[in-house]
């Protein structure tokens, strides 16, 4: 028997967030795990295994899937993973060594008076321009015509390579309304996770954005820290170095990723994250 744990990871305000399962990794196949999204009603479930301790802190190895298939990373699935092992432990201050396909960083969640803040390293990002072509064809799959796009579409990547593609307001942002076999197809011809559509943060660092990944099974996503971080990586060079994105309006279920950028010996730094909630755990 496992338990299966459902957090709302990203909430805005107390409510909304990104429903995902997280629970102990087992003797499953990779199908067997492909199929728990679906069972629990999430786009993600989250797979843990003890590595033993690191530095003086617990260190886990996760596991990522969607009913398509496994990921190398997921941001929110990250930071619902924290707030579950912080809550097991029930720890205020909770910090670990999380280890995933590619690499091993730090993860923290802190309580506060309305759940568990949670954050982690997502890695170093690398930016490039995009070229016409593909911006053309993720453009048309979108539906966006090119008064709607406004500054320097990239593309970024921590792991997986994705469309960052400014819109010229939140409104224009909402009206979206993809098609989603020919951005499936756009995207997998160039080789692209999905596309982070999002709207220019205005002097406080607030924005919305609205994440499509039909590849991978996720036509949109309520929250995705990871294309977050790679947006803190991209604004930070014209100056913003603190974001607030909102994101799950559209699907009904508001959600919240918060990206910090700093410099240290080593360079530039991102630590992404939100505030998480634990709604039910059960035997399976």
């Amino acid at each position: 028997m496992s338990e299966v744990a459902v957090a709302l990871a990203c909430q805005r305000d107390g409510a909304g967030g990104s429903p995902t399962a997280v629970l102990d990794d087992g003797p499953f196949t990779d199908e067997e795990r492909c199929r728990f999204p679906a069972e629990w009603g999430t786009s993600h479930a989250v797979f843990l295994c003890p590595a033993g301790v690191e530095r003086g802190r617990p260190s886990y190895t996760l596991r990522f899937f969607t009913a398509q298939g496994e990921l190398p990373a997921c941001g929110h699935g990250t930071v619902a993973a924290l707030a579950i092992l912080a809550e097991r432990e029930g720890d205020d201050d909770y910090r670990a060594v999380l280890h995933t396909a590619h690499r091993s960083f730090d993860g923290r969640a802190n309580r506060n008076g309305v759940g568990l803040m949670a954050s982690f390293d997502p890695g170093p990002v690398s930016l490039r321009n995009t070229g016409g072509t593909e911006l053309r064809a993720v453009a048309g799959g979108l539906g966006l015509t090119e008064d709607a796009i406004t500054g320097d579409a990239c593309v970024a990547s921590n792991g997986r390579p994705r469309l960052l593609l400014p819109v010229r307001s939140r409104a224009a942002l909402a009206e979206l309304a993809p098609d989603f076999a020919l951005l499936r197809a756009a995207c997998d011809r160039n080789g692209l996770l999905g596309c982070y559509a999002y709207s220019p943060p205005d002097r406080h660092g607030r924005a919305g954005a609205r994440m499509f990944a039909p590849s991978i099974g996720v036509p949109e996503d309520i929250a995705n820290a990871n294309s977050t971080a790679c947006l803190a990586a991209h604004v930070a060079g014209f100056g913003t170095h603190h974001l607030a994105v909102d994101m799950g309006d559209h699907l009904g279920s508001p959600s919240t990723i918060t990206a910090t950028v700093h410099r240290d010996r080593t360079g530039p730094r991102i630590q992404v994250g939100g505030q998480a909630a634990i709604v039910r755990a059960v035997m399976r």
